[in-house]
């Protein structure tokens, strides 16, 4: 797909979550491997077949998907919508910072595991390489407006984490609550633009 001058491709994220190895083997078996069905906009990350059951003290998930490749932490992310139902309310984080945020119960076809931590919704973010960070005059870390020029409703997001790697795709993430109330879709072209 080609970009207009400036703009930025949207990915809308729904409920997800990231295994260990370790945890892949309790819930899947042992030397259990993720299976590819779809590739993402992230080189190198993919949504697996893989499914497993999201229990909190109130409500539970049935079959929330798995995302390749296995990491170093289980990270589950959702929105708020969803910590509602599971009933425990976790921080907004970047991906990865996992300390001091609330546990739930994973359960997969070979076993259980009770995460102490882990349970974020994910802070919104611009994943860019350093050429793209060159380019829009921003580095790693900065906070951005994003501006997203929806047809019903026009909105901007403020305090929008730039993430710069080599390993990166340019792609600005939300998640289903945020994409919800403005109309955006994945594949939708959005802006950086001056804070108000």
């Amino acid at each position: 797909m080609k970009l207009k001058e400036g703009t930025i491709i949207a990915g809308v994220s729904a409920r997800h979550l990231h295994l260990s190895q370790e945890h892949l083997e309790t819930l899947f078996g042992s030397d259990a491997e993720l299976t590819p069905v779809k590739d993402l906009g992230q080189p190198g990350q993919y949504a697996s077949e893989e499914k497993v059951k999201v229990e909190g003290p109130k409500g539970e998930f049935p079959a929330v998907r798995v995302l390749g490749p296995v990491r170093g932490q289980t990270q589950v992310e959702v929105s708020l919508t969803d910590a509602f139902k599971l009933g425990v309310i976790p921080p907004v984080r970047d991906s990865g910072d996992i300390d001091n945020t609330p546990g739930v119960k994973l359960t997969g076809p070979k076993g259980e595991v009770e995460l102490e931590k882990g349970l974020i919704i994910a802070k919104r973010h611009i994943h860019m390489t350093p050429e793209d960070a060159e380019r829009f005059g921003v580095k790693d870390k900065d906070l951005v407006s994003v501006f997203c020029d929806t047809e019903a409703r026009k909105a901007i997001f403020q305090d929008v984490l730039i993430r710069v790697s080599p390993k990166y795709a340019l792609e600005f993430h939300v998640d289903t609550d945020e994409a919800n109330a403005v109309f955006l879709k994945s594949g939708d072209e959005v802006r950086i633009c001056s804070e108000l």
